[in-house]
């Protein structure tokens, strides 16, 4: 159950027999979302931190004009709220992109974790290091990037995530969202959200159909998203 987790923590540095035992202790309450639902919603404030299992959901604002604005994409292996542990109210709300199975870590759990076991709690807060380092990337892109760059830098990123987890297929993988859903992403409206997926398939790098991105050229889509991984911490390393 806890694979994708284990994997995603794993690709960092190594976890113990021990540490695994420690995080399916933590894990409980599973839970099922359909899409469009919130996982966590907005000025809530948890007694848990909630872990994907299944699904794609987003961190997102809501402006008072009604407009909406992703800030990340979470895929299984992920907690959209680890740090809810610490900040304790949510300033934003998690949203279901597609039908969504969850696990809960009950904070009174978290907290016996930090005092038992700093290897496991270093990794667990690297997780959050590494959320930060994916939402100052999408500040960069969203600035200062064209919006093809934005949209090649996105599928750049998602494919590396979900090939950590087990969730690709070669060079393929499953992105159950919407064009306006994806314009949620870019900042875009849904016609200009439009143009920029064609200009990308135009360029022969990718084709997306069916709710399956396949990467036709990945060295050419790297370079068009000037994609450099370092931000995800891929290194296997002492923590």
């Amino acid at each position: 159950m806890l694979e994708s987790l284990f994997l995603n923590l794993g690709q960092h540095d190594s976890l113990s027999d021990e540490e695994q035992a420690l995080l399916g202790n933590l894990m409980a309450g599973e839970r099922s979302f359909a899409a469009g639902q919130d996982i966590v919603a907005s000025g809530s404030r948890p007694a848990y931190s909630t872990l994907i299992l299944d699904g794609l959901a987003a961190r997102y604002k809501v402006l008072a004009d009604g407009g909406r604005q992703f800030t990340s994409l979470q895929v299984p292996g992920d907690f959209v709220d680890l740090y809810a542990f610490l900040l304790k109210t949510m300033d934003h709300g998690v949203i279901a992109l597609s039908p969504c199975r969850v696990i809960l870590a009950d904070h009174s759990k978290l907290r016996s974790i930090t005092e038992r076991a700093p290897h496991l709690t270093r990794l667990l807060w690297l997780d959050t290091l590494i959320d930060g380092a994916i939402h100052r990337e999408w500040i960069v892109a969203m600035g200062r990037r064209s919006k093809v760059s934005h949209l090649a830098h996105l599928f750049c990123e998602l494919f590396v995530r979900l090939q950590v987890v087990k969730r690709t297929n070669d060079m393929s993988f499953h992105l159950p969202v919407s064009q306006a859903e994806l314009a949620d992403v870019l900042g875009l409206s849904v016609v200009h959200m439009n143009r920029v997926i064609s200009a990308l398939r135009n360029s022969g790098v990718i084709a997306w159909a069916n709710h399956t991105v396949t990467i036709l050229d990945w060295q050419k889509l790297q370079q068009i998203a000037e994609f450099d991984p370092t931000y995800l911490s891929m290194t296997r390393e002492p923590r």
